[in-house]
């Protein structure tokens, strides 16, 4: 699957590519743990990569920093083939990596580790690309001190100025946000993205979190055991899923067996369109969101008695056992039911029904 936001003839199309991945894999053993991955990221874009741990994600971001090397395919930068038939030192890829520990010397100060990554450079030049960094990013106040003295947000904001100083290409950022408070975790990403928008700076940023990619991402490229599962933004990955796996990981749904006739499926809580239309005859699963159920106490096609209340201030997680379903369904309401409600009437926003793999 090749990906491109680019268009134009071909010249202009190279221009406009910060990254291209073609057809990479990379093995440790036996076991694979990037395959057949091809992929196009423009520059100034920022891009998810978003998986359960073992999908590979930390791996292709280290083959595109040059810290793992491809068993096939080609890397190019730029332009410029880094992996493959040619291969590119790191420090020469013109790549910043913010690793999720930060991986700050502790020896060093705060104005030191952010020149250390300079260290090529001649020392005037060094001294106004760092200067400069630190005052984007706004941590004057912070150079003498040494990391084991910040907190974990200063740290963050830290790593990030030593991986922009050099003035790279491309940022790296592997789970940079994990290690942060969740309070402080919103705030110090929204800065960071704001900053590296701010300089037309392209990102590739790791998470296991499926909020944060579908928040933060241009795009958003899912995987799963070392595949590309599904490329798009994030409003096509959560509303218009490719398959079942898509589907399930960026929300999990209630899944409601059926039979599938002439592109309708019958279930116990009525009939639904196949989205995509006709299909033939057999078995099928629908995907139902939590939020796509509506609850009233006296409106509503489908009887159910309340099994569990779950309060999250904001909303209220219920449980519904509904007559036919050997599972109940799990909604999410805006409204907060009455105390000591137990039978109430449900609606499902047939336009939200997601199925697949009628057979």
């Amino acid at each position: 699957m090749a990906v491109s936001r680019a268009t134009g003839d071909g010249n202009a199309m190279k221009q406009d590519i910060a990254l291209q991945l073609i057809n990479v894999g990379r093995s440790f053993g036996m076991t694979p743990a990037v395959k057949g991955i091809s992929i196009d990221i423009a520059k100034g874009e920022v891009v998810s990569l978003v998986g359960h741990s073992g999908c590979g994600k930390s791996t292709l971001l280290r083959i595109i920093a040059g810290v793992e090397t491809v068993d096939s395919g080609q890397v190019f930068l730029d332009g410029h083939e880094v992996d493959g038939g040619h291969f590119v030192e790191p420090e020469m890829r013109g790549v910043g990596f913010v690793f999720q520990d930060y991986a700050l010397f502790p020896h060093l100060s705060v104005r030191e580790n952010i020149l250390f990554g300079l260290r090529r450079h001649k020392k005037a030049e060094a001294v106004a690309n760092a200067d400069e960094v630190i005052r984007r990013i706004g941590i004057e106040h912070l150079l003498d001190r040494f990391p084991h003295t910040l907190s974990g947000g200063e740290q963050q904001r830290v790593a990030l100025a030593r991986a922009l100083a050099p003035r790279p290409a491309i940022v790296l950022m592997d789970e940079p946000f994990s290690n942060l408070d969740q309070g402080l975790r919103g705030q110090v990403r929204a800065e960071t993205l704001s900053l590296l928008k701010s300089l037309d700076t392209t990102v590739i940023m790791v998470t296991h979190d499926p909020q944060e990619a579908l928040s933060t991402g241009d795009r958003v490229v899912l995987m799963r055991s070392g595949e590309i599962v599904q490329v798009g933004s994030g409003y096509d990955l959560y509303d218009r899923p490719e398959n079942a796996y898509a589907a399930d990981f960026f929300c999990i749904s209630n899944k409601v067996p059926g039979i599938c006739r002439e592109g309708r499926i019958e279930t116990a809580i009525g009939n639904f369109m196949r989205p995509g239309g006709a299909a033939e005859d057999g078995s099928a699963i629908i995907h139902i969101r939590p939020q796509a159920i509506s609850i009233s106490l006296d409106r509503g096609d489908i009887t159910a008695r309340v099994k569990q209340r779950v309060f999250h201030g904001e909303t209220e997680h219920i449980l519904l056992a509904v007559d036919g379903l050997d599972t109940p369904l799990r909604a999410v309401a805006l409204d907060r039911l009455p105390e000591g409600v137990e039978v109430v009437r449900i609606s499902i926003a047939p336009e939200r029904v997601l199925a697949f793999e009628c057979n």
